[in-house]
């Protein structure tokens, strides 16, 4: 690892990774991640990526977009993200991202909830890790791009609201003080916040609570996703989660007794809401979802992991019905980013779940997550490579000696972000 870099991105998601491999092979690129690099939220991701099916299908896809997220999206957001699609599609096709394809060759759509028709294109019930695992090992090929896994950022460097770099910590608790021209914050959400969620419990908020430290503008950090079936168990951990999309192509929701109790492709928060009222009404901790309307063909063929995972919980989703839950799954808000992926202080940008750019408004439409990520990271990549020449950071003497413990660091951050969010929540009661 140098001391210099032209750039520094931090996380090694969808999000960071195709940021990278959208800059010139001139530009030095550092990749920073606090555990291994296959270890990203976007690995995570099942359901698929949506793409716009012909202008035919452009005002349903605003709508749906728009409708899930209660109409407070920005909407110039949402049209540059669908109007973008098909390109990102077409270049992640080009690097040979495998999509399951129908009997004549064509791509397979499927349909999740709140999608008005079938526009999301899967790899099995693994799209996430099928398009990162494909970008992860592009950057690998990289001799511009270096891969600094277990290093942990603990801070960004800056002065007069110009960033010049960011303090990262090893395991050890070394400290070292990159510099750089610009820095692209694409961390992820807030999931390791929470007891229940479905993320990976070291991606923190990490980057949020540096960004207050430095009083660049956050937007909406009380916008939380409830994903609304996670796999019921009473094992601690991450929960898994059961994708939109099995309820997409059939599968039902039942209560203690065996009944349907409500429309299973309603936007996430209002099914989430009505499992919730269901359980409370039953006196149960989860309700029960069945997969055997899908047929056992369509729940190995396009489920094939989600199968294995209740098989290993003692489930048979082809003969009987799964318990589920609701759990934390995405986060809306985050360091307020505009089109170009640019925050508030100047060469700093954010890309991905970290960042808040509007296009998901108050609840994100399903598997809108992978495609925002892509997009806007291209677009930060462009202003890097497109944009005015960035501004040289000059700042005073680093004092190290503040960075003693990570743990002690991160503690303080996760919980002033913590704070703030319900600090919004009450304010918008």
């Amino acid at each position: 690892m140098n001391e210099y870099y032209d750039a520094i991105i931090v996380g090694t998601g969808a999000a960071g990774l195709y940021c990278a491999l959208n800059l010139p092979k001139r530009k030095k690129i550092l990749m920073l991640t606090k555990q291994g690099a296959d270890l990203s939220d976007s690995f995570l991701a099942q359901g698929g990526i949506c793409m716009l099916r012909g202008e035919d299908d452009y005002e349903d896809y605003f709508e749906d977009t728009m409708r899930a997220g209660h109409y407070e999206n920005n909407k110039r957001a949402v049209n540059l993200m669908i109007r973008s699609s098909n390109d990102i599609i077409r270049d992640l096709l080009w690097r040979n991202v495998d999509f399951v394809r129908a009997e004549d060759g064509e791509l397979a759509f499927t349909r999740e909830g709140a999608h008005s028709r079938p526009r999301i294109l899967f790899h099995e019930d693994i799209t996430g890790k099928e398009i990162t695992q494909t970008l992860l090992n592009q950057v690998k090929e990289k001799e511009n791009i270096e891969i600094c896994e277990y290093m942990t950022m603990v801070d960004i460097i800056s002065k007069d609201n110009i960033c010049g770099g960011v303090i990262a910590m090893d395991a050890k608790n070394n400290v070292y003080p990159i510099r750089s021209q610009f820095v692209v914050l694409a961390c992820g959400g807030i999931g390791g916040l929470f007891q229940n969620s479905t993320n990976y419990p070291h991606i923190a908020g990490d980057g949020l609570g540096i960004a207050m430290k430095h009083q660049v503008r956050l937007e909406h950090l009380d916008y939380i996703q409830i994903h609304p079936t996670t796999l019921f168990s009473h094992k601690p951990g991450r929960r898994f989660l059961i994708s939109e999309s099995v309820r997409g192509e059939g599968a039902l929701l039942y209560d203690k007794n065996g009944q349907r109790f409500t429309n299973e492709l309603q936007p996430r928060d209002l099914l989430s809401q009505a499992i919730f009222e269901q359980m409370e009404k039953d006196g149960t901790d989860f309700v029960w979802e069945d997969m055997r309307p899908l047929g056992e063909k369509t729940i190995m063929q396009h489920f094939p992991n989600i199968y294995q995972h209740c098989i290993e919980e003692g489930f048979d989703p082809r003969k009987e019905p799964i318990p589920v839950v609701p759990a934390q799954h995405y986060f809306m808000g985050g360091i307020q980013a505009d089109l170009s992926s640019r925050t508030s202080m100047r060469e700093l940008y954010a890309c991905g779940e970290t960042s808040c750019n509007g296009v998901h408004g108050k609840n994100r439409l399903a598997s809108n997550s992978l495609l925002e990520s892509l997009v806007f990271a291209r677009r930060a990549a462009d202003d890097m490579i497109f944009g005015e020449a960035p501004e040289l950071c000059r700042p005073d003497r680093l004092d190290l000696n503040q960075y003693e413990d990570q743990n002690v660091i991160l503690e303080g951050y996760h919980k002033q972000v913590l704070n703030e969010i319900e600090r919004m929540k009450k304010a918008n009661e």
